[in-house]
């Protein structure tokens, strides 16, 4: 599956435009008292990577659902919240292209 943040991909040609595809995951627990900043910038950027590695499995799976082979125009939104939560949203449009 081709992902891309761009709108078109380049030497491909976009034969359908299937749908609004997303995967949002969210993994609690970054935050942990009696660490140091290094640890804790660690642990949250861990968090964040392994929450962003699900969101972008869940958007190629629902691209699947619709027989896509592309996800074009995709956005990414990382949300560290007051209680302890990485939450990442991960929005594009799934194609078709000829191959």
């Amino acid at each position: 599956m081709i992902l891309t943040t761009t709108n078109s991909i380049e030497g491909y040609k976009i034969v359908d435009y299937l749908g609004i595809v997303t995967g949002v995951a969210m993994h609690d627990g970054v935050i942990a008292l009696g660490f140091s900043m290094s640890k804790y910038t660690k642990k949250v950027q861990d968090s964040v990577d392994t929450t962003k590695e699900k969101a972008f499995q869940q958007l190629q799976e629902n691209a699947k659902k619709l027989k896509a082979n592309a996800v074009v125009g995709i956005k990414v939104e990382i949300e560290l919240t007051t209680s302890n939560y990485a939450m990442v949203s991960v929005t594009g449009t799934a194609v078709k292209v000829a191959i």
